[in-house]
């Protein structure tokens, strides 16, 4: 008697008595990592359906999930020879802060779904390869807990709650536990319609909170017909949010504030003639409006509207270091990357998380040595060629 047994893709008959579960943890955990994705076939036998899903699921048809990735395939490299490369600088400011490469920790929510430590690990890993961490408002650890695990330049993504002391509240919080910046989340006004979470009527475990939030009555989530999230921010999140509220947040903390879900010109210039520190362009992770172009396609509008009075950063879609190359490229000052990170922490753990940090510095420097440049401010537009260029005129002899 056999089974079939599906591993990364292809499936494999196999005796009906193996234990399918352990021999695959098994074969996993002594399997080679080589990249940043194939984290997240190990991410999905591991992990509750539903969790997994909830983490690598997009809106609707999926087709931005998909663009998101697929878009950085189509802008190729135009690398320059004969250059002495023996020594590559990957350092970076970003806000004033000076991080090891520009490589970043997004938003994830609720971490310890995939790993017990959660947001503790995550920390770690951040401050070890010494970059930035940014903990989502919906993190299940809490910014006091977060800022225990020691020295780290951390950011705290926010969504505006229809009580406004519980924003004020939590960014007050988050300023006391030595947060560097807010990263507000402005493409949010509802939920979008995530059918996975919908099919497997997607709730937070019992055994977790919402920690920001543990102290308000606002920790849990309901169970509900469909999405217990769509549900939750539908009660609870700011349908009313608006450009006046950017300047509001300015009067209540003196903290820079990123706006988060940026895709358009047009938003990039009233960003910042509201007095934004930054724009961080995203599609949130494809899970929202369904259809709009990929981030890494957006990244060029947004930096051409800036013209160079904030940084412009790049989330959504990077699993490579040629992937970080390319958006800084186009003008971006440095990439978050997501759900790497908790594809990793679900396999691994804090070492998980540690070697895509490691993995992809690794290659965003080989790229760098093979497209001729030394220094982040040696990669320049040139060094790319996308669909929509203009033809290149012949340089005379």
């Amino acid at each position: 008697m056999y089974n079939v047994m599906p591993l990364f893709g292809v499936f494999f008959l196999v005796p009906a008595s193996w234990n399918l579960r352990n021999k695959l943890e098994n074969f996993t955990a002594k399997m080679e990592i080589t990249n940043v994705s194939e984290y997240e076939a190990i991410a999905k036998q591991k992990l509750p359906k539903m969790v997994y899903d909830y983490y690598a699921s997009g809106a609707e048809d999926q087709w931005t999930l998909q663009e998101n990735r697929n878009a950085f395939s189509r802008i190729l490299f135009r690398p320059r020879i004969l250059i002495d490369v023996s020594t590559i600088d990957m350092t970076t400011t970003v806000l004033g802060f000076k991080i090891s490469m520009p490589i970043m920790l997004a938003p994830t929510a609720m971490q310890k779904m995939a790993h017990p430590e959660g947001e503790y690990a995550t920390a770690r890993a951040a401050s070890a390869a010494g970059t930035i961490m940014t903990l989502s408002s919906w993190a299940t650890s809490s910014v006091e807990e977060v800022a225990s695990t020691g020295p780290g330049i951390r950011f705290f993504q926010l969504y505006v709650y229809k009580d406004r002391n519980v924003v004020a509240q939590l960014v007050r919080r988050a300023e006391r536990a030595g947060f560097k910046a807010i990263a507000l989340t402005v493409d949010t006004p509802r939920l979008g319609r995530r059918e996975a979470d919908i099919k497997n009527r997607f709730t937070l475990p019992p055994f977790l909170t919402l920690k920001n939030f543990e102290g308000l009555d606002l920790g849990k989530m309901d169970k509900a017909d469909d999405s217990g999230l769509a549900s939750y921010v539908a009660g609870q999140i700011d349908r009313t949010l608006s450009w006046k509220d950017v300047k509001w947040l300015q009067t209540i903390t003196k903290l820079p504030i990123l706006v988060k879900g940026v895709i358009t010109a047009e938003d990039t210039r009233i960003a910042v003639e509201a007095g934004a520190a930054g724009i961080i362009v995203s599609n949130h992770g494809a899970r929202q409006l369904d259809y709009v172009p990929a981030t890494i396609m957006a990244l060029e509008e947004v930096v051409k509207a800036a013209q160079g009075r904030v940084p412009v950063f790049l989330d959504g879609g990077v699993r490579r270091g040629t992937d970080v190359f390319k958006a800084l490229a186009l003008g971006a000052s440095g990439i978050f990357i997501g759900r790497p990170v908790v594809f990793s922490l679900a396999a691994e753990g804090e070492a998980g998380v540690r070697k895509v940090l490691s993995m992809l510095r690794e290659e965003f420097e080989l790229t760098m040595a093979l497209s001729g440049c030394r220094s982040l401010n040696e990669i320049t537009r040139d060094h790319i060629t996308t669909d929509w260029d203009a033809p290149r005129p012949v340089p005379r002899l």
